[in-house]
């Protein structure tokens, strides 16, 4: 096991350099040395990422601009692409040298970095090892498995990687098994958008394109560390800034991002030895959770400057006309907003009124504003209030569907909004199931999948006996880790369709196989023609990703054709879907994508190579409400409290926040430091208030173990962790995902749209005794 990032003694130090400059060119080149990669090669695989006929990003999924920088990537971008073309290799070898048990004792980055898996494998218990398996074997032991199984029972996980084309014959096989259960990485991270949004304006999604960008004259940032998760996103916000736009960040965490960025792509700011721009013009520390009531202090604000304006005779702060034409239930929203207290919108918030007074006041003078938001706001109990709230703050003032202006909540993997797009959803109003039917002859499923949370609990209550996954990590990324993987090994069947090694796989069932596929960025030749496949990005814009790389084996198929074969082994018959002539030609699987959703897809075909993309229906964005009222909503959320049923009016219960390193995405973890937040050699950490470290009796380096606060008979609690006094607001503490997702409830997640509400998480900490 490769421990040579791991220190003895792991450093936490202030970081002051800017995003992005020499650190990032640095950290670079640290890791295509550490992957073995010739320097020629890697970087002329990535002066085709992100280009329009090149490979789009396999990490994030920000816009692609129709216009390419010569190095169209950031630093997590090219680690993502640097850890998928790697020439280390998971093999045949390395599974015969290692048993489950073994591996179950490495980390997450110790299992990724063995490199590409090369051939597909089945565990044989009697040896706790993985063996070689032949692909057509595989496929038939799988479809028995799978039609000796109730289809209820099933669930077909979809990871935020996989194409447009993949997804949609994903969804299709599943519904055809008779199986609606189809959770995805939105159910994690976005869910909130998507139920919080549709309510709000008739879209899914967000309503702006980098256009929008481009236009603004001011932005909001709401809970997302765009340094670490989107920092492409930094070079619209400098340049906002550079022509004097405001940007007003609300986080709990001082994240560099939205702090100082020094762009890579520019050789004179390289060279210019200052700090680079400065990102936000305001940066406000609100208390983890107090997001709903900072905008409504923000909103009163701008009532009380419009009622001031009302009086002198002068312009509107509100823009009444759009709120008549376009509005509805303003006047609850104004009654809530009036009547809130300010003593207890500083309580929650954690803000002073001067502060959000200043905050109205900016705001009241931009003309075209942009709201961006992260899992700061979706990923609590009432995430949906916060996406809602967001909202109402941009409808006030008619920043909806025109130019400069809207809502942009920004997703994290690459293709998860896409997926959704093309029917990845366990609800069935979201899906043209008419179609399918008539299109396949075929019954779809009536009744609603599950989500991921309740794919979870079905897992813990032995409910559901198999797991099939496209990609991802699903136990890991999931909340309840110990119950999780316990229940998990009870399980009939456990697929994973990846590209490397990680932790689910080794959480064997009676029936488990690893089938090995190509990545994004590998030619994907079927038939003996070179495929394409497309992605969405957060703009919903659509675009094509052509491979370029040799795939790492000869043995990988793609993940069409793993999908057509697992597909034909387990329904064959019982529908008309022409599995073999989609594999031996994508494009048929676009057209069967235009056909079922002819509105966003028209001439998917032809436009998909569209420098840029090309962008979906989103009527939102043209002041086009799909709503049960036909007009833009105003709602109104039930308190400024977001997670309820969270005590922490104990001494020692505090409030954690998950978040990412720097170097990670999602659950990959690339190495052991977190440059941007000046962590080194360590991922066992908790970050503390430090008045909160005195109150507890704690200094920086002692050692502790957390527990969840939750009176449901569950001992949750992870150990050994070091604090370090940290800038945050009193009552919160931070640490990584996954690994602290071992302290989420399965029940703590947002109510109707069942995100786990990782963001603010109630724990004790307990610190240990010194040896």
């Amino acid at each position: 096991m490769d421990r040579s990032e791991i220190t003895d003694n792991p450093k936490i130090e202030p970081y002051d350099e800017p995003t992005g400059g020499w650190g990032s060119v640095k950290s670079l080149v640290a890791k295509s040395t550490q992957e073995g990669l010739l320097a020629s090669s890697v970087w002329s695989t990535l002066g085709d990422q992100n280009k329009a006929d090149g490979y789009q990003c396999v990490s994030c999924s920000w816009a692609k601009p129709a216009d390419p920088k010569p190095f169209e990537y950031c630093e997590n971008g090219a680690k993502a692409t640097m850890w998928e073309i790697t020439p280390k290799r998971c093999d045949r070898d390395f599974f015969a040298r290692h048993t489950v048990t073994e591996l179950l004792e490495w980390t997450d980055h110790d299992l990724e970095k063995q490199g590409r898996l090369t051939t597909p494998m089945k565990y044989d218990r009697s040896l706790d090892q993985y063996v070689p398996v032949k692909w057509e074997e595989a496929f038939r032991e799988i479809g028995e498995e799978l039609n000796a199984l109730d289809p209820k029972s099933v669930v077909f996980y979809v990871s935020g990687r996989a194409s447009l084309e993949a997804s949609h014959m994903w969804q299709l096989f599943a519904r055809i098994y008779g199986s609606n259960n189809l959770p995805d990485s939105s159910n994690m991270c976005h869910e909130s958008t998507s139920v919080g949004l549709p309510e709000s304006i008739g879209s899914p999604v967000g309503t702006v394109t980098l256009e929008d960008f481009d236009a603004c004259d001011m932005m909001f940032f709401f809970g997302h560390n765009t340094g670490t998760n989107a920092p492409r996103l930094l070079h619209w916000v400098q340049e906002a800034r550079k022509r004097g736009a405001p940007v007003i960040t609300f986080n709990p965490i001082l994240e560099r991002g939205l702090m100082r960025f020094k762009s890579p792509q520019n050789p004179l700011e390289m060279l210019t030895p200052d700090q680079g721009t400065k990102m936000s013009s305001d940066y406000y520390q609100v208390r983890g959770g107090g997001d709903i009531a900072a905008m409504t202090g923000i909103a009163k604000a701008v009532f009380a400057l419009d009622d001031a304006a009302r009086e002198n005779g002068g312009k509107r702060v509100l823009d009444t006309d759009f709120i008549a034409e376009h509005g509805h239930g303003f006047e609850a929203f104004e009654a809530f907003v009036r009547a809130a207290e300010w003593h207890e919108i500083e309580r929650c918030s954690g803000l002073s009124r001067d502060e959000l007074e200043h905050v109205g006041r900016v705001y009241s003078k931009a003309e075209r504003v942009i709201g961006n938001y992260g899992m700061g706001l979706t990923q609590h109990r009432h995430g949906i209030e916060n996406v809602q709230m967001l909202c109402n703050l941009l409808l006030m003032r008619g920043m909806m569907g025109k130019k400069g202006a809207g809502i942009s909540p920004i997703r994290g993997h690459s293709n998860v909004q896409g997926q959704r797009t093309v029917g990845i959803t366990e609800k069935l109003d979201l899906i043209p199931h008419e179609k399918f039917e008539e299109f396949y002859g075929f019954t779809v499923p009536k009744e609603k999948g599950l989500d991921t949370v309740e794919a979870c609990q079905g897992v813990i209550d032995g409910s559901v006996k198999g797991f099939v996954c496209l990609g991802g990590n699903f136990s890991r990324a999931a909340p309840e880790t110990e119950m999780m993987e316990e229940a998990w090994r009870k399980m009939r069947l456990n697929v994973q369709i990846s590209t490397k090694l990680n932790r689910n796989h080794l959480l064997a069932c009676e029936k488990t196989y690893i089938l090995p596929c190509l990545g994004r960025i590998e030619k994907h030749i079927e038939n003996g023609v070179a495929q394409t496949v497309s992605v969405e990005d957060s703009t919903a814009c659509v675009h094509a990703s052509y491979g370029n790389r040799e795939p790492a084996s000869r043995e990988l198929l793609s993940e069409p054709k793993i999908t057509a074969e697992l597909a034909k082994a387990t329904v064959a018959g019982k529908s008309t879907v022409p599995w073999d002539e989609w594999v031996a030609d994508y494009s048929k699987v676009r057209d069967a994508i235009e056909r079922a959703y002819p509105a966003d897809f028209k001439d998917f075909n032809k436009r998909m190579g569209t420098p840029g993309g090309f962008h979906r229906d989103i009527g939102a964005s043209r002041r086009e409400w799909r709503t049960d009222t036909g007009k833009a909503n105003f709602l109104v959320p039930e308190s400024f409290d977001v997670d309820p049923d969270i005590d922490t009016s104990a001494q020692d219960v505090l409030k954690l926040i998950t978040v990412r390193s720097n170097d990670q995405f999602n659950t990959t973890v690339y190495g052991y430091d977190d440059r941007l937040r000046g962590v080194h050699g360590t991922r066992m950490v908790i970050l503390m208030n430090e008045e909160d470290m005195r109150r507890l009796g704690l200094t920086n380096d002692d050692r502790v173990d957390l527990e969840t606060h939750a009176d449901d008979g569950v001992h949750r609690r992870v150990e050994n962790y070091r604090v370090h006094a940290w800038q945050l607001p009193k009552g919160n503490c931070a640490g990584y995902y996954p690994e602290l997702n071992a302290l989420v409830p399965l029940w703590h997640h947002s109510r109707r749209a069942h995100v786990p509400a990782a963001k603010s998480v109630p724990v004790r900490i307990i610190k240990r005794p010194v040896t």
